[in-house]
């Protein structure tokens, strides 16, 4: 399956150009930098040891940043390459990488494209996060004995069933790995089933990430705006919660004729057809991209349909119930550990399977509040606005959970130690004309 895959990739380059072209027609690619996704890097490498971590999406991305400063702690004079895969992604990272690091799109997994990059970068040591496994890298990376850890990796019942299907495939692949830190004992578990060598179970990196981004201005302006209004957020959607939201609006804004409901899709391009399904309920919508106001007093909806901002309203309105629970696609749930650690009281539907093991501890450690159905979301929120100290008690809770997960961090960087040791971080590098290190750094 391996040899094939490498044989289709080799001769696809024509197709994925082309396919890069398109997105860039949809805004899904960067023009300018549209060459860092055949490999061509736009910067030059830095002299001296680099270490190169890379997150596929805005939520690896958000997570891996405070790896990145903890390794610039520990080794001070290495530089850091960090790829990611996504236009949005692309501009987390502009806005919240530190000035002493270098981000590059990810390049596609075609092999003369995955040997530029390398050829280019020489990466010192590779960590990956969650669940990226692209055979061509892999294979290059572990042709050229870089020393490579998966951190924070996860596997889905559905991708374990998949990936069982080609066993020799998927074990060269994890094989490739020197280490794999998993979330929980159940990906461990399938992961090792798979056939991977050193796999240790650490808990979700998400815990230790920072806070998201509020703008303080922005934040005392619409705090200000808000005083008289009551409102919840449902954050991150897909198809299907939108419409969740008005019908519970609707239902609820007899009883609370203040209300305000805060929509933020997971994709913002979505927002014409969230826009259209509000008109035809007779809903008040306000767009965010349109105009950055604050909404009016007969505004029903606020649609976030802008990057950068799910912090602002997270602690805006302090309740927030977490997209793709209840979606139509089968859902998966996303991260709910941004909203606690900025006070926001979380709901969730049934469908978090992408998170498993981060719902329940919250469930259990009553942190978030599970809602099986519409009804019961509409119950609850109805709950937590006439019952404060509801709230208050959530908020706690949620601070002192986030507390205790907090030297997770730790735990990887210690596990983490002797594939430093391995790609010699802990020496001086090699000079350009040197054959040996000494003995105590081989």
């Amino acid at each position: 399956m391996l040899k094939l895959y490498r044989a289709l990739s080799k001769v696809s380059q024509p197709v994925l150009k082309a396919w890069l072209k398109r997105r860039l027609k949809r805004n899904k690619e960067d023009e300018q930098r549209l060459p860092e996704r055949m490999g061509q890097a736009s910067i030059a490498r830095p002299d001296g040891r680099l270490i190169w971590l890379h997150a596929a999406s805005v939520g690896e991305a958000q997570s891996i940043l405070i790896l990145v400063k903890y390794l610039k702690a520990k080794f001070n004079d290495a530089h850091f390459l960090i790829t990611t895969g996504t236009v949005t992604s692309s501009q987390l990272m502009m806005k919240r990488l530190p000035e002493w690091a270098i981000h590059q799109y990810y390049p596609l997994d075609i092999p003369v494209w995955v040997n530029a990059f390398l050829d280019h970068w020489h990466p010192d040591l590779a960590i990956w996060t969650e669940s990226e496994l692209w055979p061509n890298m892999l294979t290059s990376v572990g042709e050229r004995n870089i020393p490579t850890a998966l951190v924070n990796a996860r596997i889905s019942s559905n991708s374990y069933k998949k990936w069982s299907l080609f066993p020799a495939t998927i074990q060269k692949l994890f094989g490739i790995f020197d280490m794999i830190l998993a979330q929980t004992e159940d990906d461990a578990r399938m992961i090792r089933n798979l056939g991977a060598r050193k796999v240790i179970v650490t808990d979700s990196l998400k815990y230790c990430a920072e806070s998201l981004f509020v703008d303080a201005n922005e934040f005392n302006r619409f705090s200000s705006a808000l005083a008289s209004r009551i409102g919840w957020l449902f954050a991150s959607t897909h198809h299907g919660e939108e419409d969740m939201a008005f019908n519970i609006h609707m239902s609820m804004k007899e009883k609370y004729p203040n209300l305000l409901t805060v929509i933020a899709p997971r994709h913002p391009d979505r927002r014409d057809d969230i826009i259209k399904a509000a008109e035809q309920k007779s809903l008040n919508i306000h767009v965010r991209s349109e105009s950055p106001e604050p909404p009016a007093p007969d505004t029903d909806i606020y649609l976030v349909n802008t990057l950068g901002e799910l912090g602002l309203f997270y602690k805006l309105c302090g309740i927030a119930c977490i997209g793709r629970s209840f979606s139509l696609d089968g859902g998966g749930g996303h991260n709910p550990i941004e909203a606690i650690q900025l006070g926001c009281v979380t709901l969730h539907g049934p469908n978090v399977q992408n998170f498993t093991r981060v719902y329940r501890d919250m469930d259990v450690n009553g942190v978030s509040i599970p809602c099986k159905d519409k009804n019961e979301l509409q119950s609850s929120l109805e709950t937590l606005m006439e019952q404060p100290e509801k709230i208050f008690a959530l908020q706690d809770a949620g601070a002192a959970f986030i507390s205790e997960k907090s030297g997770i961090i730790d735990l990887i960087m210690d596990e983490l130690e002797p594939l430093f040791i391995q790609a010699g971080l802990n020496c001086p590098p090699l000079l350009p004309n040197s054959a040996v290190r000494s003995a105590e750094c081989v």
